[in-house]
């Protein structure tokens, strides 16, 4: 089984070095504030009464169940903590809450915690670097998101890098558009 939890990536240098490692019992107090930040809150539920962006969501459970197959990251940017990101093989993690989907997928959930770091293009070179690593594993022939029906940004955001719409789906009761980016359509974009 290939892991999902690798070490740290580092995408650019200098001032605007981004260093993607997996999240510590350390970093609990940075997703905790960023848990109930109004605009992760509205990225993550359509739920006007919603107070945490993840409910339920318990860190020091979560972090610590960091595994091969299920795993957070923090972001730095310039060894700052902007944003997280968890990268799951939803055939495997223990939640399922994909469902039964095929194997050799992976699913990504990314969040920028940080005010003033969104709408800068951390999101995407985020991605690209997490993206990259995961189909640097041969077993590995596509990946699935499933940002909010209503969340059009996001919808911009993953189509902008490839990903393709699979369709609307109910998740608990959360209205998602998912979308799905294959091995081949990366190889396409990126030569390989």
């Amino acid at each position: 089984m290939a892991s999902v939890m690798w070490p740290p990536l580092r995408v650019g240098q200098g001032e605007n070095e981004l260093v993607i490692r997996v999240a510590t019992a350390d970093d609990i107090p940075t997703l905790a504030r960023w848990d109930v930040d109004p605009d992760v809150i509205a990225a993550t539920s359509d739920d006007p009464n919603a107070k945490h962006a993840f409910d339920g969501t318990n860190w020091p459970q979560e972090i610590a169940a960091n595994s091969d197959v299920s795993c957070y990251y923090i972001v730095e940017l310039a060894g700052r903590p902007i944003a997280g990101m968890q990268v799951i093989d939803p055939h495997l993690e223990p939640t399922h809450y994909w469902g039964e989907v095929e194997t050799g997928l992976r699913a990504i959930d990314i969040w920028i915690g940080e005010r003033g770091d969104r709408n800068g293009g951390h999101g995407a070179r985020m991605m690209n670097a997490v993206m990259a690593q995961c189909f640097a594993d041969a077993s590995v022939n596509a990946i699935i998101i499933d940002p909010l029906n209503s969340n059009r940004d996001a919808h911009r955001f993953y189509q902008r890098l490839g990903f393709k719409v699979v369709g609307r789906r109910f998740f608990e009761k959360d209205d998602c558009l998912v979308h799905r980016l294959t091995r081949q359509d990366w190889e396409q974009r990126h030569g390989a």
